[in-house]
């Protein structure tokens, strides 16, 4: 059997474990991403959708359980594993070239050959020619292709993605989504991404796992069986949207449930 590229084993994470009220915010929980999967993260906010993410990524530790990669288990970041986050966080003072391959800097490659990769990975995502521009001298998508662009300058097996689109006006996600199905063909990488989209879940998704509210669990793992491109005006497409709608709807009358609790609590205390 093939080796996942990602494997998640009981993962907990509690917040402020020593203190006087520590907070669960992941339970028992687990999953596989297989190579070259296209895995959506969906569930109500504060479920933990983006704490996973930092753990698979190495940037938090898990409390209890297990994440590995290729069967090694995840001890902090590395370059297999690439994570871009809801905004470009772009360096503004460097070129856009000089940004995307930072990394590759880091680790000894010389100006010439930066270039060289800089240039062949800018043409992927549509920006061959902007090499010597600089950030603010672009759009938000442009900016967020820029970001996706530096990750994939360093190969990563799997590429995380947390809610990259959410600042974007609608006719730009729609143009991103596409340009992203496009990048994870070319790559071949794994992507985990994160959204509160259900329609940008069923367009992108081998598979849309749908969380709880907190602490966060799998209450469905949902594989999605529609030929790409995929149609908002497909029947598929529509009862999709209706069972996920249906999934989240009693998670998220929850998950407000528990923050008016919390805030009524934080006010009589």
């Amino acid at each position: 059997m093939a080796v996942p590229a990602v494997s998640c084993h009981q993962v907990s994470k509690v917040w402020n474990p020593d203190s006087a009220s520590p907070l669960l915010a992941l339970d028992d929980l687990s999953f596989e991403v297989e190579r070259g999967e296209f895995i959506v993260l969906l569930g109500p906010s504060g479920c933990g959708k983006s704490t996973l993410l930092y753990m698979i990524a190495g940037l938090e530790s898990t409390s209890s359980g297990t994440i590995e990669c290729d069967k090694l288990p995840v001890t902090g970041p590395d370059s297999d594993r690439g994570m871009i986050f809801q905004e470009a966080s772009l360096y503004p003072w460097l070129t856009l070239s000089d940004n995307v391959t930072f990394g590759l800097g880091l680790r000894g490659m010389g100006p010439g050959l930066r270039r060289e990769a800089a240039s062949k990975i800018m043409k992927k995502v549509g920006l061959g020619d902007m090499l010597d521009k600089r950030p603010d001298e672009l759009s938000g998508g442009m900016r967020q292709r820029v970001a996706v662009a530096r990750a994939l300058a360093m190969q990563p097996k799997v590429l995380m993605m947390d809610e990259p689109f959410a600042a974007l006006d609608v006719q730009t996600r729609t143009k991103m989504q596409d340009f992203l199905l496009q990048i994870w063909r070319d790559s071949g990488a794994s992507i985990i991404l994160v959204t509160h989209s259900i329609d940008e879940a069923i367009s992108l998704a081998d598979r849309i796992i749908v969380f709880t509210s907190r602490p966060g669990r799998v209450k469905k793992d949902i594989r999605v069986d529609l030929e790409r491109p995929r149609s908002p005006r497909d029947p598929a497409f529509h009862a999709l949207q209706d069972e996920l709608s249906e999934l989240l709807a009693d998670e998220v009358d929850r998950a407000f449930a528990d923050q008016q609790r919390s805030e009524t609590g934080s006010h009589t205390a």
